[in-house]
């Protein structure tokens, strides 16, 4: 017998037959963490090395979606990761970084999120029954006025992912003076701007950004609670939709989107679903160029699909790809035989290893609009970081924003999350030269992309 790795709640090993089989540990293998606590964080021995996030804990559908959600709100790239399960107790573990760009990381914080969406230890977690859904969060209004300048947009984002603050709509206006009315709509994820003090400590924090042209920063209560539910995306072009929300890349596209040999390595994603190797799970392979939110592109379609993964092993970087082995099965605990779903479920993690997010430039009138959307949840959980790091492209390219507008757009193909920017015409770029458009989706893509 072959013994391949241990996964804590089991050994996977593949016999003389060809065969994988799983045998349950009677205990979660020590990685050096002296605690029983659900959620434990480890600072890496020596300078350079990754944190490890340690989850321990009941097992609940799309749990494995959550943990990876939060990750990325907080700007880590996770370097590898195990996972295991036998369907009532799970057992992860993450090896992570925060990207250079990423806002300041509060590790406590990210403790606490994770602790949050643990199942508590029930007898509904025990049985792996449905959560019920989340209380809606109060809504707040952000408000300044300051004069405007290059970056300004994503320096003032960059204070609230900081804060735990989620944009939920933005508002821009730019007055013929060089003045800007900025109104941001948010939540808070610590569920504390209720409170004087975090209302204080969060418009000091943008004081010190607006600098002394600000006049004024006000939080108020906006009377109303966030239900996961956002407003249509307004006035989206035929041609922004036919670019946005294709099942496939076109040729325009691997042009414009992609100006270097970025796109061949995008055209090898490699996703296979194999039913031979184990007699009670479903073998899915995924070989794909590395981007920023790999690991929740997959978990979130898995999620979709109600698909459970029982053990799991990402393998760092090599060569720029991503090596991804999960054994998975149906929530009634069988394998996925379906040819139909199969065929469904890889086409779907194709398209999103290809394709994770959507960018173009389109005309507005006589203005030009930079369109961002990405697909949502069946939760109807947008994805973390695309206003972040589309704000932090145009601040590098020194492009500032007239006006933004966040929205959803429903397709055939499920609802997607859309971000509007009328860019500002300046002297460097003359916005209707294709070669500057080209230039700007890269640089924002990339943004995105984590290249």
């Amino acid at each position: 017998m072959e013994k391949l790795f241990s996964l804590g709640d089991g050994d996977c090993s593949r016999g003389e037959s060809g065969c994988w089989s799983f045998q349950a540990a009677g205990a979660v293998p020590d990685i050096g963490v002296p605690s029983d606590e659900a959620v434990v964080i480890q600072k890496g021995k020596k300078q350079g090395e990754p944190y490890v996030i340690t989850v321990n804990c009941p097992d609940k559908a799309g749990l494995g979606c959550d943990i990876c959600w939060i990750i990325l709100d907080f700007g880590l790239y996770i370097v590898k990761g195990d996972f295991t399960t036998d369907g009532i107790w799970c057992y992860i573990v993450l090896w992570v970084f925060p990207y250079s760009t990423s806002p300041t990381v509060r590790w406590s914080n990210i403790k606490e999120r994770l602790l949050a969406v643990c199942p508590a230890f029930s007898v509904s977690a025990y049985l792996n029954e449905t959560p019920p859904k989340p209380v809606a969060s109060q809504v707040y209004l952000l408000t300044f006025c300051s004069t405007d300048r290059k970056g300004l947009l994503h320096d003032v984002t960059r204070v609230l992912c900081e804060l735990e603050l989620m944009i939920q709509k933005v508002k821009v206006t730019t007055t013929p003076d060089d003045r800007v009315m900025d109104l941001f709509f948010i939540t808070d994820n610590l569920e504390l701007l209720h409170t004087k003090k975090r209302r204080d400590d969060a418009c000091d924090k943008l004081l010190g950004v607006l600098g002394e042209s600000c006049t004024s920063v006000d939080i108020r209560s906006a009377c109303y609670k966030n239900d996961g539910v956002r407003s249509p995306i307004s006035s989206l072009s035929q041609v922004a939709s036919a670019e946005l929300f294709r099942s496939e890349l076109s040729e325009k596209e691997e042009r414009s989107q992609a100006l270097s040999a970025d796109v061949k390595k995008l055209k090898h994603a490699s996703v296979t679903i194999d039913n031979s190797l184990s007699p009670a799970h479903s073998l899915l392979q995924i070989n794909c160029i590395d981007h920023k939110g790999f690991l929740y592109d997959i978990m979130r379609i898995l999620k979709d699909f109600d698909i459970q993964i029982a053990y799991g092993r990402f393998s760092p970087v090599n060569k720029g790809h991503r090596d991804l082995d999960l054994f998975i099965r149906q929530r009634d605990g069988s394998k996925v035989v379906n040819h139909e779903k199969q065929d469904e479920v890889i086409s779907r993690l194709k398209l999103q290893m290809l394709h994770p997010l959507r960018v173009t430039i389109t005309n507005r009138g006589p203005d030009t609009e930079l369109v961002v959307a990405n697909p949502v949840e069946l939760s109807g959980r947008g994805r973390p970081m695309v206003f972040y790091d589309t704000t932090l492209a145009l601040k590098l390219l020194g492009i500032c924003v007239f006006s933004a507008e966040i929205g959803r757009h429903s397709t055939d193909n499920g609802e997607w999350e859309v971000y509007k920017f009328l860019l500002e015409e300046s002297c460097k770029y003359k916005l209707g030269s294709m070669v500057v458009r080209n230039q700007i989706v890269d640089k924002v893509r990339r943004s995105l992309m984590g290249w």
